[in-house]
């Protein structure tokens, strides 16, 4: 089975979202996906740095979605 990434960021204080986004590629494995989720979500808190995402609370959710291979 084959699995997609979703990230999606998000903002505490108004409680919007903006649109998902699809990882290009995909995944052998739910561990190789959520590994890549934890850590790029990380990476884009970085990114972000502790006055942005301090200010709008910001958080990013993401999930591994099974595809089915044909």
């Amino acid at each position: 089975m084959k699995f997609v990434l979703i990230l999606i960021m998000c903002s505490g204080i108004s409680g919007q979202c903006i649109e998902p986004y699809q990882w290009p590629g995909e995944f052998d494995s739910m561990y190789n996906c959520l590994q890549t989720g934890y850590m790029e979500a990380s990476k884009k808190i970085e990114e972000m740095g502790p006055e942005t995402v301090d200010k709008i609370y910001a958080h990013i959710k993401f999930y591994c979605q099974p595809i089915q291979e044909t």
